[in-house]
């Protein structure tokens, strides 16, 4: 509910590890009532063990966003045991590296059944819990890859844009119901276990570029949308470069990533492919960080950004001096 500062009653999709993980853990840290959810129990178990620490109070479920009926009996329980639901974070994410075609087609089916189907189970959950009381707010992890096509993943943009789109759709039904908001979260690359756990089809070992972000940048940003609720939240400079990026040469930023995804897969260090853990679920605990970041390289990352939006602006005069 917006405004509430303490005992928010919060449900986590994804929570065992990085975003999701991260976001429990600030909530707990105003004191808000949690209900946690995911496929790993030992991971779920570690987080709620930091959010009691922290000061919140936590429950775990076992689920798999897939799975329409499991959701929707999630969100039934929450509503039960907290006495109504005020914030819903939906956070699932799975990704596959590679090019389409040498990805297998039930991968690229998986990734798009968990990161948009998956969101759209947690939404047709809650939403009549919310018009019901009417308050609460739907916040969807999306990515900038709801604005910038990226190469290697085609799975993921088409889940990413799909998801901006659910969303947006969402809000316009949702517009007579000024106390329920629709809000969706966008960051650049994010420094998470999500890395370790992504099926991999390029023959290169994944790694993360330069000024990644620390999960929990995001997470704060998440928790501030519980009291101030907006519709779109970039984090990341570089983010805010590539969405303008995208306005302006729709098609220029994606002919630019794949070219550095084909130089990168050139040069890094060989790698095993793997399905990871689009299947399967980590035994162990994963945690919140991915341990991938290095500070030193932020300035070059919002350099590289800088960049971008200039590219996207030459394009754009380009274009102006070819119409004269």
């Amino acid at each position: 509910m917006t405004g509430r500062t303490a005992a928010t009653r919060v449900v986590i999709t994804g929570a065992s590890s990085g975003i999701g993980a991260a976001t429990a853990v600030a909530f707990a840290r105003r004191g808000a009532h949690l209900v946690l959810a995911a496929r790993g129990t030992a991971g779920l178990e570690d987080i709620a063990a930091r959010c009691r620490g922290a000061g919140g109070e936590a429950q775990v479920q076992t689920l798999d966003v897939t799975d329409a009926g499991a959701v929707a009996r999630l969100a039934a329980t929450a509503r039960d045991t907290l006495g109504g639901i005020d914030v819903w974070f939906s956070n699932v994410g799975v990704g596959v590296v590679g090019r389409y075609e040498d990805v297998p087609i039930a991968e690229h089916a998986q990734v798009v059944t968990t990161n948009l189907l998956g969101h759209m189970n947690d939404a047709h959950a809650v939403l009549p819990i919310f018009l019901a009381q009417d308050h609460g707010i739907f916040i969807n992890m999306i990515s900038v890859g709801g604005f910038v096509a990226t190469p290697y993943a085609a799975a993921y943009a088409a889940s990413k844009f799909g998801l901006r789109g659910f969303s947006e759709a969402l809000r316009g039904e949702m517009s007579k119901h000024p106390r329920i908001h629709i809000c969706d979260v966008f960051p650049t690359f994010v420094d998470t276990p999500g890395i370790d756990h992504a099926a991999n089809h390029t023959g290169a070992e994944l790694s993360l570029p330069p000024g990644s972000l620390a999960p929990e940048t995001v997470a704060k940003a998440v928790v501030r949308l519980a009291d101030r609720p907006r519709n779109t939240t970039v984090v990341g400079a570089p983010a805010i470069a590539l969405k303008f990026n995208q306005f302006l040469a729709p098609n220029l930023s994606a002919a630019l990533m794949n070219g550095f995804m084909d130089s990168w897969a050139r040069k890094a260090d060989p790698g095993a492919d793997s399905s990871g853990a689009l299947f399967e679920t980590p035994s162990d605990p994963s945690g919140i960080d991915g341990g991938r970041r290095h500070p030193e390289r932020r300035r070059t990352a919002a350099l590289l950004g800088v960049g971008v939006a200039a590219v996207g602006l030459a394009a754009l005069g380009a274009g102006a001096w070819r119409h004269r």
